[in-house]
């Protein structure tokens, strides 16, 4: 597995998300840390509500019972949704981030994201927390998830360390921070300006964009891999799966890595054959024109 700079750390350039392991039996996340660690993956994102606190749970106790050793890895987690609404009173992000190193095990986290944005946050009390954390040893580093560009340097004024890291949803049917871009001054709904020109924001200022649900269409509506509904998508899929002998999810995933800007895919697959196939993305590189070709079969337009 080929690795990017994260906070200095070499991160895996695909990264797995933890979301569904508290539906799995431990022998199989066991498996599956230990799998993903042959293949090279080595970054875990996890949130303090995937199954209610269980996710992660699951995989503390599992990465206990592997021969994967915890400093191999980087755990990054998330705070900040608490019962139905967003919370970054200071004190709930420390009690989370204690809660989560219980529940995963481990003495620090390496990253430690803000899960949506808060809008009662007090940037000076986030920040202040953030350095208390930093300095007791219990995290390491700091990001934000879904937060646009303002809202990054409203924070980032009053945290000492630069947040690198956002996380957001992004891929071939969820591409509005490409839309934004290639459509920019348009009276059309590609031209909208829906992230707050996060892409350029993020190339600027060093951020890793980190893409959850790269294979999603919408939040709940499913994935585009060989969907009837996404037939001219799935089409152009399969033609270059063949092309490059891989699977249709490894392109749509090359996709992805095939943009400058360093983008991280967050795979939320448990599947080893699942895992195992993707890695051959990150040896595939589309050309320009496949790229485009890829973006307008997903029901895009370029002006």
């Amino acid at each position: 597995m080929k690795t990017q700079k994260i906070y200095g750390m070499d991160a895996s350039r695909i990264a797995l998300g933890a979301m569904r392991y508290a539906d799995k039996g431990m022998k199989h996340v066991t498996e599956l840390i230990e799998s993903a660690s042959e293949l090279g993956y080595n970054l875990f994102d996890h949130a303090d509500i995937y199954g209610g606190g269980e996710a992660e749970s699951v995989f503390g106790e599992a990465l206990a019972k592997s021969s994967v050793k915890r400093e191999d890895l980087i755990l990054q987690t998330k705070c900040g949704i608490n019962q139905g609404i967003y919370n970054f009173d200071p004190e709930y992000i420390v009690q989370q981030t204690e809660q989560s190193m219980k529940r995963l095990r481990t003495d620090y986290l390496d990253i430690l994201l803000l899960h949506r944005p808060d809008t009662l946050m007090e940037p000076e009390g986030v920040g202040e927390v953030f350095a208390r954390l930093k300095k007791e040893g219990k995290v390491r580093h700091f990001g934000v998830s879904n937060f646009n560009p303002l809202q990054i340097d409203m924070l980032q004024a009053h945290a000492d360390e630069k947040l690198a890291v956002n996380q957001v949803q992004i891929s071939l049917e969820h591409s509005l921070i490409f839309d934004e871009e290639l459509n920019f001054n348009l009276r059309t709904a590609e031209g909208t300006n829906s992230s707050g020109y996060l892409l350029s924001y993020a190339r600027l200022n060093g951020m890793t964009l980190q893409a959850w649900s790269p294979l999603q269409y919408g939040f709940i509506e499913g994935d585009f891999i060989r969907n009837p509904q996404h037939k001219e998508l799935a089409d152009k899929l399969e033609e270059l799966a063949k092309k490059y002998d891989a699977t249709p999810a490894a392109i749509a995933l090359a996709w992805l890595l095939r943009h400058p800007a360093n983008i991280q895919p967050i795979l939320g697959s448990t599947s080893v054959q699942h895992i195992t196939e993707a890695v051959r993305a990150q040896e595939i590189e589309l050309t320009r024109r496949e790229w485009y070709e890829l973006y307008l079969a997903g029901g895009k337009r370029l002006p």
